[in-house]
């Protein structure tokens, strides 16, 4: 059996005086598509900012692609393939889209390359193509978390950590956006899922972590999820964001 492609191991993180993460491990294998749930304040987000390097732990390890990253500056883990797409879309509203995207390919080699990682951009998501010279902020929300991929996915992560992009969308947009999220693991992004909406999450992952007050309450598959074990640790929110 291969080695996760990511590995959390004992991740502990505070902020000034208040500890956010105790002792947090979760494995997740290439290829596949891990959800991480919880309620408000649980630590997902927390999560996800360690894991990217964005909030540095005090004590545990993080492994990427088997090489501890516990301690590398973030542009460090993004060269490496792991891409934090964090809430709140993460894009330029002041830029076009097209700027957007050249701001994400820039880093790649040749000019050749970077229109290679364009036209893959827009391969991906079409309706970004017709709205190449629009300002990102005029975009709506669900055009600018499919910007948001297509950044994420114009070099093709090894993994990529989606942080609550359907927070404050409309119902409408949020089933794009979760189209979006099927389309990027389809095309063989290992993602971890961190979501709101639990039982959309559960039908898109293989298995499933829940975190409560900083720790790991539960983990298993995504089918062994049943709602009993929803109701046990996530209570009303769980029913509240199906």
């Amino acid at each position: 059996m291969s080695p996760p492609l990511l590995s959390v191991e004992n991740l502990c993180v505070r902020y000034a005086s208040v500890q956010a993460l105790f002792g947090v491990s979760l494995d997740v294998p290439e290829g596949s598509v891990v959800a991480v749930l919880g309620a408000n304040g649980a630590g997902k987000s927390t999560l996800a900012r360690a894991v990217s390097g964005l909030v540095p732990p005090f004590d545990g390890t993080v492994r990427f692609d088997g090489r501890d990253i516990t301690k590398w500056h973030p542009h460090q883990i993004r060269r490496a393939g792991l891409v934090y797409i964090p809430e709140g879309r993460g894009i330029f509203p002041g830029l076009s889209v097209q700027e957007n995207l050249r701001m994400a390919v820039r880093r790649v080699g040749q000019p050749a390359e970077r229109r290679t990682a364009m036209d893959r951009a827009y391969e991906l998501f079409p309706p970004l193509a017709d709205r190449r010279t629009q300002r990102a902020g005029t975009l709506s929300g669900g055009e600018q978390q499919m910007l948001a991929l297509a950044r994420a996915l114009a070099v093709p992560p090894r993994l990529m950590v989606a942080d609550e992009m359907s927070l404050g969308l409309a119902p409408l947009v949020v089933d794009l956006v979760f189209q979006n999220i099927e389309q990027a693991s389809r095309a063989g992004a290992t993602i971890v899922l961190i979501e709101q909406f639990v039982h959309r999450a559960l039908a898109l992952a293989s298995s499933c972590v829940i975190l409560r007050q900083g720790s790991v309450a539960w983990a298993g598959s995504s089918e062994s999820a049943r709602q009993e074990v929803l109701d046990r640790y996530l209570g009303e929110s769980a029913e509240a964001m199906s």
